[in-house]
């Protein structure tokens, strides 16, 4: 045996001077187990680093049962935020010598220290990092190590402060006895499941399908040598096995350099990763059995495919005998794969809408897979079909009718490659068009830009924050307005109390003076309130009470229109007649001069002795996380071209492979032909045929699943099916240039093949 395995690797790199075509097979096998393996490693690699998150977010975690002779640890939490930065502080503070240290920290930061996280330390060092320097308060003296993040891209502090200073806000802070729970091992969720299993199976379906191409090609002049080795005395399992180790040359090769690849994109994937994804070098590699399953598996793939591209084939010693006419496919398999898939999308119908249920997303994710796999299997059947019931038709058209007739096997598995890209691209397009349609087109109402900044804070802080508001660089004024909530019986109405400016900067209500009271309309419509209400706050975690207040007759109504928040009444003080109003959370509206960012900028420096008492932000923070939503939108799109247009060309690679061999395998017929004078166009335009049969069946099913993926997992998201028509237009006429660009890069092998020369005897 390893003899046999020995006289192929001689065979197939030191069996004398390398013909042209072998040299392509060995490369363009090479390369598709190299880009396959690429794309396997980094795929086992996603398990090791969300178990790696998982397990340091396990070691992080707060213990806040008691536990005896341990002075717990006080705690409170807040977020700081910039555009799409959000923070997360940890104020902390010791009760005690033996008080636990949070993980990552060497020591407990003093009173006005910040210890901040790798991620963190990195922002705040580049040069817009002033921004986010101003929204944290004290100085920082160390940064948090590995240990105490659950990933490269976490944003947190750690900020020493006094005791009293926590224990003044009562049950919102936290003791902490201890870090570190029990990790229960990594459990991969059904929606993960529902967007994973799809995108491997478009990502690697026509890699599979283009090392199983690569791998047949020169298949005539392989078998004339297989041949050879029958004469000199060689039986039909030797020339299995020597076809084996041929094929074994180049998927090592590509095996050795997908490897290499995933090596040198450990070093620098933090950098690369899109959305601002981050991730530890450390955490990304793949684990054992899984690293020996891809080599095994990825170069058993090649030597496969050419075992089974021998299967009607006879090798003997005088020549090769080939079926003279393929077996008649076999169906149940394939409507099987396809049948199963569509049962599984249909058991979804039986969860509500918008039921983001465990099972319903196992169903949806198991559906998907079927019947990408199915729609791969149907392709061959359905041309196969097609082209036995066309006849006639030009001479270039009857051409690939009959050369299809006589083998369309191949090239439509070669096409199934290109079906699965435009199913899954159309399915991904789809979800994304429509939950980017619910992104609301907001519009900021004019009273924003007169009081750009906005501090939020509470009552009892509200005399000191307008105080050192004021004390900043360019501000001209603090407008404060405290949120409360109305009682009408069971009828809640969400309301703010401040003066016309702080009002008008979140509703466009028009003219305003001190005394107004206005009822905006929802978007759903509603009646305004009538009579007495009860005023409530809210503060400390806890609801506080008011007294009554009577709605005035006067009381105006305007339309919901452009409007920050969901405030239903909006009241000035002078409306109240002077009624004490409940403790609750007040926004600081702050009006000044310049750039809006820059004034931000002086007053988060300004408040920043007040910490989490003092919350610093755009004053139209809707309009923040509806453009942030939209840049989301725009580079998942970003991605999914990116990753169509570079699957795609691995499609199209395939089918130019498929092609030459194709011509190569026909040269002397193709030369008989232009012999017998039928000119170069009739037999280049019968190439492009042959390659678009299978292509145009393939677009037709592509997009038929596309849409049937897209429907049962919008409706599990309850968001509308919206059909980006410009993009499915897009990717057809990808398609199409695809195929013409393979006809393109054909023709001077075909002007060569067809030359008269081509029918002398060998």
């Amino acid at each position: 045996m390893m003899r046999d395995l020995a006289l192929g690797l001689r065979l197939a790199v030191g069996g004398g001077r390398m013909s042209g075509a072998a040299l392509l097979r060995l490369a363009m096998t090479a390369f598709g187990i190299a880009l396959a393996v690429a794309v396997l490693l980094p795929a086992a690699a996603v398990h090791h680093l969300a178990g790696a998150q998982a397990e340091r977010r396990a070691a992080i975690a707060q213990v806040t049962e008691p536990r005896a002779g341990v002075a717990p640890l006080l705690a409170y939490n807040w977020y700081a935020s910039v555009g799409d930065d959000f923070v997360k502080v940890t104020a902390v503070a010791a009760t005690g010598a033996n008080s636990p240290v949070p993980p990552g920290l060497n020591r407990l930061p003093a009173p006005g220290e910040l210890a901040v996280s790798p991620e963190l330390a990195a922002k705040l060092a580049a040069p817009d990092g002033g921004s986010l320097k101003a929204r944290l308060p004290g100085q920082v003296v160390g940064r948090i190590s590995r240990e105490g993040v659950p990933g490269a891209d976490d944003l947190s502090a750690f900020y020493g402060v006094p005791a009293a200073q926590i224990e003044a806000e009562g049950t919102e802070g936290t003791k902490v006895y201890a870090f570190g729970r029990p990790y229960t091992g990594l459990g991969l969720s059904a929606i993960l499941l529902g967007v994973i299993l799809p995108i491997a199976a478009v990502l690697l379906l026509p890699l599979l399908i283009f090392v199983t191409t690569a791998s047949r090609m020169g298949a005539a002049q392989r078998e004339r040598r297989l041949a050879a080795l029958r004469l000199i005395g060689l039986d039909s399992r030797q020339v299995k096995r020597v076809a084996a180790a041929e094929s074994l040359v180049g998927a090592g090769i590509g095996l050795v350099a997908g490897i290499g690849f995933f090596a040198v994109l450990r070093t620098f994937v933090a950098d690369i990763l899109p959305f601002g994804l981050r991730i530890f070098p450390e955490d990304f590699v793949p684990s054992w059995p899984l690293v020996v399953v891809i080599v095994l598996l990825v170069p058993g793939l090649a030597v496969g495919s050419a075992l089974f591209g021998l299967r009607r084939t006879i090798v003997e010693p005088l020549g090769v005998v080939r079926q003279g006419k393929p077996v008649r496919r076999r169906m149940w398999w394939r409507w099987a794969l396809t049948a199963t898939g569509v049962l599984f999308l249909a058991a979804t119908l039986a969860f509500d809408r918008g039921d983001g249920d465990t099972a319903g997303a196992l169903a949806l994710a198991v559906g998907s897979v079927f019947l990408l796999l199915g729609v791969t299997a149907l392709l061959p059947w359905l041309v196969e079909r097609l082209v036995e019931r066309l006849h006639g038709g030009s001479p270039s058209w009857q051409l690939a009718i009959r050369r299809l007739q006589l083998d369309s096997g191949t090239a439509s598995r070669v096409v199934s490659g290109l079906v699965v890209v435009l199913a899954g691209t159309i399915l991904i397009q789809g979800v994304i068009t429509s939950l980017g349609s619910g992104i609301d087109r907001h519009e900021s109402p004019a009273g924003v830009a007169a009081v750009p900044v906005r501090v939020q804070t509470t009552a009892a802080h509200e005399a000191e924050v307008g105080r050192l508001a004021t004390s900043a660089a360019g501000v001209t004024g603090a407008h404060p307005a405290r949120n409360i909530t109305f009682l009408a019986g069971q009828e809640r109405y969400y309301g703010l109390v401040g003066d016309c400016v702080a009002l008008q900067a979140r509703a466009d209500i028009g003219g305003c003076s001190d005394g107004d009271a206005f009822y905006v309309v929802p978007a759903e419509g509603g009646a305004a309130p009538t009579g007495r209400l009860q005023l409530q706050g809210y503060s400390r975690g806890g609801e506080v009470p008011g007294p009554e207040w009577t709605v005035p007759g006067d009381l105006r109504v305007v339309r919901a229109g452009d409007t920050l928040a969901g405030d239903s009444l909006l009241v000035t003080p002078g409306a109240l007649g002077g009624l004490a109003l409940p403790d609750s959370s007040v926004a600081v509206y702050v009006s000044g001069t310049g750039d809006p960012k820059v004034l931000a900028d002086n007053v988060g420096r300004a408040v920043s002795p007040l910490a989490w008492n003092a919350a610093v932000s755009n004053s139209d923070y809707l309009s923040d996380y509806v453009e942030r939503d939209k840049r989301m939108v725009a580079s998942f799109r970003a991605v999914l071209l990116t990753a169509s247009l570079f699957v795609l060309a691995v499609a199209a690679m395939s089918l130019l492979m498929l092609s030459i061999e194709q011509i190569s395998e026909r040269r002397r017929p193709l030369a008989a032909l232009s012999a017998a004078g039928v000119p170069i166009g009739v037999l280049a335009r019968g190439s492009l045929w042959q390659t678009a049969i299978p292509v145009v069946v393939g677009v037709v099913l592509a997009v038929a699943a596309g849409l049937g993926l897209t429907a049962p997992i919008l409706r599990l998201a309850d968001r509308p099916m919206i059909i980006d028509v410009p993009a499915l237009l897009a990717l057809a006429g990808a398609t199409v240039t695809a195929v013409l660009l393979v006809t393109v890069l054909t023709m001077p092998l075909l002007r060569q093949v067809t030359r008269l020369d081509t029918l002398r005897s060998e």
